[in-house]
């Protein structure tokens, strides 16, 4: 039981600090994204700021959401005590990434590194929303375990932002790599990673609490 707690506790403990990261940078401390943007160079492109920046809080506010409520509906705990919460917050989950995905979608062609990681991104959003869609048929067919299967791969792509900057930052910085090449690096690295852990998670057999 010691075991489970904890991984569940990691997971939270992650999570939650990601969240209020990604939440104090992106509305206080650099609510212009002018960091990120300033890697961005060569766009086919013309970027509308004003546009792209309110896309981007949107974005950033459901990907938060999104991490949130999975989180939540990973707790056996909460599951037993309500399923009708369990169930609700499965759609806050589902509506969260699909607004992350359309987001995602604007956002892509101006991704730092050109057509190649726009097209990164697309296969990102495809793969999350077919895999999430596919983890709400499961439970409409009362297949639990499945459900719960294919819900890890989708919360595994909760991290993404997250895997892509350290991805990144490793290639760039202890290889030396530009940074253009290195973030295209990080887009592909975290798909393939996130998929990978997902499914060791799986064959593990977790109860994360």
């Amino acid at each position: 039981m010691k075991k489970r707690i904890t991984l569940y506790g990691w997971l939270a403990c992650v999570s939650i600090l990601f969240i209020l990261y990604a939440l104090i940078k992106n509305y206080w401390v650099d609510p212009g994204a002018s960091e990120f943007l300033s890697q961005k160079t060569g766009l086919k492109r013309e970027l509308n700021l004003p546009i792209w920046l309110n896309i981007m809080y949107i974005h950033v506010a459901f990907a938060c959401l999104a991490m949130a409520s999975g989180l939540l509906n990973f707790s056996n705990r909460i599951f037993e005590k309500s399923r009708k919460f369990h169930r609700i917050n499965g759609y806050v989950y589902i509506v969260s990434v699909l607004l992350v995905v359309l987001t995602s979608g604007y956002m892509a062609p101006y991704a730092t590194g050109g057509k190649i990681s726009s097209m990164g991104f697309n296969a990102l959003n495809i793969m999350w929303l077919f895999i999430t869609i596919t983890a709400l048929d499961q439970i409409k067919k009362k297949r639990m375990l499945q459900h719960r299967n294919w819900m890890i791969r989708s919360y595994a792509f909760c991290f993404t932002n997250m895997f892509i900057h350290l991805i990144t930052t490793l290639v760039h910085q202890g290889f030396g790599l530009a940074y253009t090449i290195s973030y295209t690096i990080g887009i592909y690295g975290s798909i393939v990673l996130l998929l990978m852990i997902s499914q060791l998670i799986i064959r593990m057999k977790p109860t994360p609490e």
